[in-house]
């Protein structure tokens, strides 16, 4: 059988009574009344009413909610109150019946556990809050893209399959890769910066690999991150960039999703900027202030930045980091030897992403490597690369917050217990989001 659907139900109007159409979807309510079956159909632009009188009933005979199903009918008026139209059905075929009990109710009716709702993720997907979720990140990927694109820059493909780490100190998954050795990668790091030598301007939207163990909502094993990397630009440009790009982003989706939105019961609000850049040495005196003991060069903990999120509960940078806490490829100041040319980006407590100025000078790269406890000889192409760049990494399945309402890109929070991971198949549990 050809399906040859004529409309998703979206397209379906009122003023289209007596069109003849040819929908497919899946079954979330029925029910007899009389000699009269109504289904409601719903297809993942939409919800519609059909009508399915007794001739034609046989062939729904034992159907159950959630089963998909192909309808050709006529539009027509309806008196239902949360209808503007309804069809009525000519033909109906059930194309998968759906087996009960179902493991989750899609609905929404009863509440299932987050475990639950993973483990039965695809059909989790016809919850319309999840749905929403994923629509959401759709068109923030979408924004990414297009924002970048206005901006010169050049989208690439990076191995994920490589030889040896890309940055120091995260922990790599290895496997064998015919009888050597080899690794998922942590990071397009690497190659990103040898990118710029002849294209300039480049972006990666990909997964990307740590064998981080953690428990926080801000770690995952596998996620989507954001990277670019800029010859000819300091690390106040590529902050300009990053600004722009998180207020493009809202600007996009605030008038892209609004049924999302709705279904959320959210408001995507865009930020003000210019966002606040402070110093790594005035959090440093904040957090003093407040009672905290840290010294130049003490990396900041989750309760350290609890603590700054709550004074600066926005957007903001962080700038100037000593650089002991920095990898190897972070330029230093010439005028503050020990303080970087870098930067993360933050939004109150979450640090959403990270970015410097790269060192160019291939010998001071070898030191840094020495320094790091990282061999020299294995980063030979990074090493002669000379271009002044400056990148910034972002990772998107771990956080791009939505002022408005408590919620992130990966994990759009309003009033749950638990987060649902933005990553399709992920079954690990993101944080709760303190608005």
């Amino acid at each position: 059988m050809q399906f040859n659907r004529t409309h998703n139900i979206e397209d379906i109007k009122s003023d289209m009574k007596g069109q003849e159409v040819i929908i497919g979807g899946w079954i979330e309510d029925l029910r007899k009344l009389g000699k009269m079956t109504f289904l409601t159909v719903r297809d993942v632009t939409g919800l519609a009413q059909v009508i399915v009188k007794e001739e034609s009933s046989k062939n729904i005979e034992g159907v159950t909610r959630q089963s998909v199903i192909r309808v050709q009918g006529k539009v027509q008026e309806t008196k239902a109150r949360d209808f503007e139209w309804e069809i009525k059905a000519d033909q109906i075929e059930v194309l998968a019946n759906a087996k009960h009990p179902l493991p989750i109710d899609p609905i929404g009716r009863l509440e299932s556990n987050i475990d639950n709702r993973l483990n039965a993720r695809a059909l989790d997907m016809r919850n319309q809050r999840t749905a929403s979720i994923f629509k959401i990140r759709h068109h923030v990927l979408a924004a990414i893209r297009k924002t970048f694109s206005e901006k010169k820059f050049i989208e690439i493909n990076t191995p994920k399959l490589i030889g040896s780490a890309s940055e120091g100190g995260a922990n790599l998954f290895s496997l064998d890769y015919f009888g050597k050795q080899a690794y998922l990668a942590q990071s397009p790091q690497l190659y990103k910066e040898q990118m710029t030598i002849g294209l300039e301007r480049v972006y990666e939207i990909a997964s990307f690999f740590r064998a981080e163990k953690s428990h926080t909502g801000r770690h995952l094993s596998e996620f989507t991150s954001v990277d670019i990397e800029a010859a000819f630009m300091d690390y106040t440009d590529v902050m300009e960039i990053l600004e722009s790009l998180v207020v493009e982003v809202y600007k996009y989706i605030s008038e892209k999703c609004k049924e999302e939105q709705k279904t959320l019961g959210i408001t995507i609000k865009v930020p003000p900027s210019p966002f606040e850049r402070i110093t790594y040495s005035e959090i440093l005196k904040e957090l003093n202030d407040e009672g905290e003991k840290l010294e130049f060069g003490d990396d900041l903990l989750d309760s350290h930045l609890r603590i700054v999120g709550k004074k600066h509960p926005g957007f903001f940078f962080i700038t100037d980091w000593p650089m002991k806490l920095k990898p190897f490829y972070i330029r230093e100041k010439e005028e503050e030897p020990t303080i970087s040319r870098s930067f993360d980006l933050q939004f109150g407590y979450l640090e959403l992403s990270s970015g410097g100025t790269r060192l160019h000078d291939p010998e001071k790269i070898k030191l840094r490597l020495k320094e790091q406890g990282l061999d020299p000889t294995k980063f030979g192409s990074d090493v002669i690369s000379a271009e002044i760049h400056l990148g910034t990494e972002h990772g998107s399945d771990t956080s791009f917050p939505y002022p408005g309402g408590p919620e992130t890109q990966s994990v759009l929070y309003h009033e749950l217990q638990h987060a649902i991971c933005g990553c399709n198949w992920h079954p690990e549990i993101a944080h709760d989001f303190i608005n």
